[in-house]
């Protein structure tokens, strides 16, 4: 038996598009009501250009709603292949708790529609990538800014080798990109993001949805969760709420959580939701690794053939 560990990707990955051939597979007809009860058309949304996607506060639960979808229809199609485990970067953390069983698909999209009107106001800052940076060169450079009095800024993604995202005030982040030439760093590209996502700049929008994260039920889950926070591999509920509650404002150590989801077994990472930017970080995190996407309900009832067919490659 083949043994799969199921990854979803965070924003960023959304495109015109996603989810056509979803909207009417349960249990996507619920998840719009409840994005519906918050305020959100994600009907109108999913069938409409890339730029109406681009909002946090429509992104996240638009992500949300494909990739949970997709997760459910390809577990229930492929019911022989054996999931090691589940990760998601950022908000994909949420649809990763809905495929391990911990969350109900309309309690994630109740939180994840709070979370990304949370985010949304926090207008304050933002993320920059560093191309060719290592941790610790990333962490000396927010470290020299903040203590020369530039601002807020540390390290938000360790997506891979070589790409690190720092966040915080706009200042400190245009201050750390003229430091980082000085440590070798091969580029510092701005994100177009809405604020300063994974640093303490989201404290209060973490505060926020930390109460409603407390008040959710969540159950055991069903295969080991690999968290963002500290690349655990968890199934307890208690525990996964703990490291859920302190996502928001705490770096995203993806390179670590690919590492994890290894360890336990992988041999295939399937990418479950629009795009394959995950898979091109998992193949610079671990060679060894395969890679698939799942971005079609056709996709997912194919998955079983799809996986021969990379094993046999």
């Amino acid at each position: 038996m083949t043994r799969v560990a199921l990854v979803f990707p965070g924003q960023g990955s959304q495109a015109a598009g996603m989810g056509a051939d979803l909207l009417d597979v349960a249990p996507a007809p619920d998840l719009l009501d409840v994005a519906a009860a918050a305020g959100i058309d994600l009907r109108a949304a999913l069938g409409g250009d890339e730029e109406g996607l681009r909002p946090t506060e429509i992104a996240q639960p638009a992500l949300l709603l494909v990739e949970s979808v997709l997760a459910l229809h390809l577990l229930a199609a492929a019911p022989d292949v054996e999931v090691v485990g589940v990760a998601g970067h950022s908000v994909g953390e949420y649809s990763a708790l809905v495929a391990a069983g911990v969350l109900d698909p309309t309690v994630a999209m109740r939180l994840v529609a709070a979370r990304g009107r949370a985010m949304a106001a926090m207008r304050e800052g933002g993320m920059t990538a560093l191309l060719g940076a290592t941790e610790e060169v990333a962490t000396a450079i927010c470290a020299e800014v903040t203590a020369s009095g530039g601002g807020v800024v540390v390290v938000a993604n360790l997506n891979g080798p070589g790409q690190v995202v720092i966040s915080g005030e706009r200042a400190a982040l245009d201050a750390a990109a003229a430091a980082a030439k000085a440590h070798g760093v091969r580029k510092a590209i701005p994100l177009r993001v809405g604020g300063a996502f994974h640093s303490p700049l989201m404290a209060a929008a973490a505060e926020e949805v930390g109460a409603l994260i407390d008040a959710a039920p969540l159950a055991p889950a069903a295969v080991p969760v690999v968290c963002n926070v500290d690349a655990v591999a968890v199934r307890d509920p208690e525990a996964l709420r703990e490291r859920l509650r302190r996502q928001l404002a705490s770096p995203v150590r993806w390179s670590d959580c690919v590492a994890t989801l290894a360890g336990l077994g992988a041999e295939v990472v399937v990418e479950v939701g629009p795009g394959s930017v995950l898979s091109g970080l998992t193949g610079r995190i671990d060679p060894g690794l395969r890679t698939l996407q799942v971005a079609s309900a056709a996709a997912a009832g194919e998955l079983p053939a799809a996986l021969a067919g990379v094993l046999r490659g």
